[in-house]
Order: structure tokens, then C-alpha cells, then sequence
């Protein structure tokens, strides 16, 4: 009997050692560099912050639109409208379920990380990012405010792909059909893309999924075609707004998340310099002092926050409207505030107006800008003030990457992001950011 006694005491300590955490097998952590768009041709802020209005179906100033139709200059940033209903695009009756061909997607991890770099368009306004779609790379927009992975492709003409770098599905031993699948996106801009659905195994720095939902345009708009360095997008935000019909289908980070090591992805996206998306773990060498972690909101598929204060320079706090909402966006070029913090914020520098000519808020270009502290979630993130200089209008005057939300949405894109290094956390829905070494 003494010795059964022992004999369920070493097998309760061998079980409690198999639990430590010392123990555990970590998993995928992968990393992907950005790469720099060669194509664009300049910032244009009224275009931009046009773009971003159509994006999310917000009200359109004559003013910015009158001013985006003087301007010659594009901004390529692709931005998907806002559908009516639960976040952007259609919502078929089987809305949450994966469409199948017989296989799950599944995901692997080598070390339970991973790493893509991503490097600015000229002038940040859009980061490219290679990624493997059956063995074949391509160099894709990584989009934290849209759920749809699609790519051009061989389906389409030979005019549509000239100069892009193209998926062959018929080269690929692991695509398959998802009969009767489709999509369709269309954009603020009036550009779009619609296809059929397959699924393919992606690779991202290392972090694998199979059967993966790859959406393949057989029609895309002008400006996608004159775009030739961004050959699609990967979305980021919740599966629950991906436009597949009849049955949508999952985000790449969905698939992934089970194999990471931590189920989170981190955008590094850095002014005129090259930075990453890291899957599976958090770069504490990227920022200074400890990250801030807080809840979101992902009922309309977005990263979304409360965000109803602000400070200037660091001064005292102000209220902008209490129960303000926000949502983080690496695909969205500027940072749109609501109308007080826009306001107060351009209040405090010489010079700045809000310009009916040009569609927003100008300054002059060798204004010192002060910092703007915004609150996320319940805590207060920093957006420098050289951040917030977007584009020059002309010799004198410069075009504010801070502008007012003519919605109750705000939008905090990557003018936030440079000064922000930023965590999406998808297992407890958080989100958390700390300032940029």
C-alpha cells in the first residue's frame, strides 16, 4: 500500500512538471519586413483624407472633395469603404462560417513566431510586405482595418498584371477551388476587385497555414493595375467583415493564431524607414517603457477603443466627447480626430488654418508642431508632432496628418502608428501600444 502511495505521488509530481511553464513547448513566433513601394509620386493630403472618409462611408465636405479634384497627384493607399451593418463588405446568410473544400485550414509554427519586414511607400504612404502563397512571393498590403486576402493573379489579362508579380495557381500543387465562392470589394475611391475563391497555403515570415482562403481577382479597377509594386492585401481586422460569399471566411491571423506562441501580431511601421510585422510576440527592443495594454471592442469587426480625451505638449487633459469610439488602422494613411481635438490641437500653432481650399487643416511647413497625447482605451498614447507634418501643399504650407472626423468614428492610422509601436492581441481581444525607440 506504501508503495502505490508513492507510486501516485511521483506520477502527481511527473503530471504538475509537465504543466510548469518551464515545460511548455513555445511556439511560432515570425517576423515580416516591409519593402518600399517604388510607384508612388508623393503625398496628397486632401486626396488621402478623402480617401479615408470614403473608407468608412463618412460624410464628404465639398470642401475636400472639391480640393481632392484640383490635386493631379494619387495616393495609392488603398481603402475600403465601411458597409451598412457590422463592419465593411457583404454579408451573406451563413455570415462566420468557412466555406470548404473538405479541409480545415490549419497552421504551423517552427518556433511559434514569426517576422515580415515592411518598408514605406514613398512618402508612408503604404507598406509592402512579401508574402508565399504556394511557394510564390508576392509583396502585399498589410490591412489591420479590412478582413480579405486577395491577390493579383494569372486569371486576369495580360494588360491588368503588366508589371505586377503575379499567383499562378495552375504552378501550385497545393491550390484548390472553392466552388461556387466568391468575392467583391469595392473602395472609397471607386476602385475595386472581385474573383473567384481558392484555398492555398500562405507562409508569412515563417508562420504556415494551410488551406487558407486566397481570394483571386478576375476584375480589378485602373487604379489597382497602375499600382504595380502592390500586388494585393492582407486583412488584419476580424474575420466577421470578410466579404467572401456565400460563407466568409477567416482572416490569415485567425488561421494562424492557435500555432503562435503568444496569439498576437505587432506593427512596426516607422517614418521613412524600414519596420516589421511580428507574429506571435512582442519586440520589447522596438520601445521605450513598459507597453499599455487595453480592451477593445470588436462587435463591428474593427480594432475599436473608446477615445474621449486628449492633452497637447503634455498639458492637462480635455475631454472631446465622452463615449468617442476609435479603431487602429495600418491600411488608413492619416489620423482622423474628433473635431475638438483637431480644434484645440491646431489652436496651438501659428499659422494653422482650417483651409476650405485645400479640404482640412494647413500650416506653415516650418512650424515647430507640439506632441499630441490621445487616449486609448482609458490611457494616454503619444503622437509626436513631426509625425503629424504630412504633406507639403505648396513652398509654404504644409497639410496635417491630424484631421477632424466628420463622423463620430475615429480613425487612427498610420501617422499614429509611426510614433506608435502597437500590439493587436487576438486572444483576449486588447490592444497595446508604447512609444517608438
Amino acid at each position: 500500500m506504501q508503495s502505490f502511495a508513492k507510486l501516485l505521488l511521483l506520477l502527481g509530481l511527473l503530471a504538475l512538471a509537465s504543466a510548469s511553464p518551464a515545460n511548455i513547448q513555445k511556439r511560432g513566433v515570425f517576423k515580416v519586413e516591409r519593402v518600399p513601394n517604388p510607384n508612388y509620386t508623393g503625398r496628397n493630403g486632401p486626396r488621402a483624407l478623402l480617401k479615408t472618409l470614403r473608407k468608412y462611408r463618412m460624410p464628404i465636405p465639398a470642401s475636400v472633395a472639391n480640393a481632392a479634384l484640383q490635386q493631379s497627384e494619387m495616393v495609392t493607399k488603398r481603402q475600403q469603404q465601411r458597409k451598412k451593418g457590422k463592419g465593411k463588405g457583404r454579408h451573406g446568410a451563413n455570415a462566420g462560417a468557412a466555406a470548404s473544400n473538405g479541409q480545415a485550414a490549419s497552421a504551423s509554427a517552427a518556433n511559434g513566431t514569426g517576422l515580415v519586414t515592411n518598408t514605406p511607400e514613398a512618402n508612408d504612404v503604404e507598406y509592402l510586405s512579401p508574402v508565399s502563397i504556394g511557394g510564390q512571393v508576392l509583396n502585399l498590403d498589410f490591412d489591420s482595418g479590412s478582413s480579405d486576402l486577395w491577390v493579383f493573379n494569372t486569371q486576369l489579362s495580360a494588360a491588368a498584371t503588366q508589371g505586377h508579380t503575379v499567383y499562378d495557381p495552375t504552378q501550385s500543387k497545393t491550390f484548390a477551388l472553392l466552388q461556387g465562392a466568391s468575392f467583391s470589394i469595392s473602395y472609397g475611391d471607386g476602385s475595386g476587385a472581385a474573383g473567384n475563391v481558392g484555398t492555398e497555403t500562405v507562409d508569412i515570415g515563417g508562420a504556415t497555414v494551410t488551406n487558407q482562403a486566397v481570394e483571386l481577382a478576375t476584375a480589378v479597377s485602373r487604379s489597382f493595375v497602375d499600382d504595380t509594386a502592390n500586388n494585393g492585401l492582407v486583412g488584419l481586422a476580424f474575420s466577421s467583415i470578410n466579404t467572401v460569399q456565400p460563407a466568409q471566411q477567416k482572416t490569415f491571423f485567425d488561421n494562424v493564431m492557435s500555432s503562435l506562441a503568444e496569439p498576437l501580431f505587432t506593427a512596426d511601421l516607422r517614418a521613412q524607414a524600414q519596420g516589421a510585422y511580428e507574429f506571435g510576440a512582442v519586440d520589447t527592443s522596438k520601445f521605450t517603457g513598459d507597453m499599455t495594454w487595453v480592451p477593445i471592442n470588436n462587435t463591428d469587426g474593427f480594432w475599436q477603443f473608446t477615445s474621449e480625451s486628449f492633452a497637447i505638449n503634455g498639458g492637462q487633459p480635455q475631454t472631446s466627447t465622452a463615449g468617442a469610439q476609435a479603431i487602429a488602422d495600418t491600411g488608413t494613411t492619416l489620423l482622423l480626430a474628433d473635431p475638438a481635438v483637431a480644434q484645440a490641437y491646431y489652436a496651438q500653432v501659428d499659422g494653422a488654418v482650417d483651409d476650405q481650399q485645400q479640404g482640412g487643416f494647413t500650416f506653415p511647413c516650418n512650424s515647430q508642431l507640439p506632441d499630441l497625447q490621445l487616449d486609448v482605451g482609458g490611457s494616454m498614447a503619444t503622437v509626436k508632432g513631426s509625425d503629424i507634418n504630412f504633406a507639403a501643399v505648396d513652398g509654404q504650407t504644409c497639410f496635417g496628418g491630424l484631421q477632424a472626423t466628420p463622423a463620430g468614428l475615429q480613425v487612427y492610422g498610420d501617422i499614429f502608428f509611426k510614433s506608435n509601436f502597437v500590439a493587436f492581441n487576438g486572444g483576449n481581444n486588447s490592444i497595446g501600444f508604447a512609444q517608438h525607440v
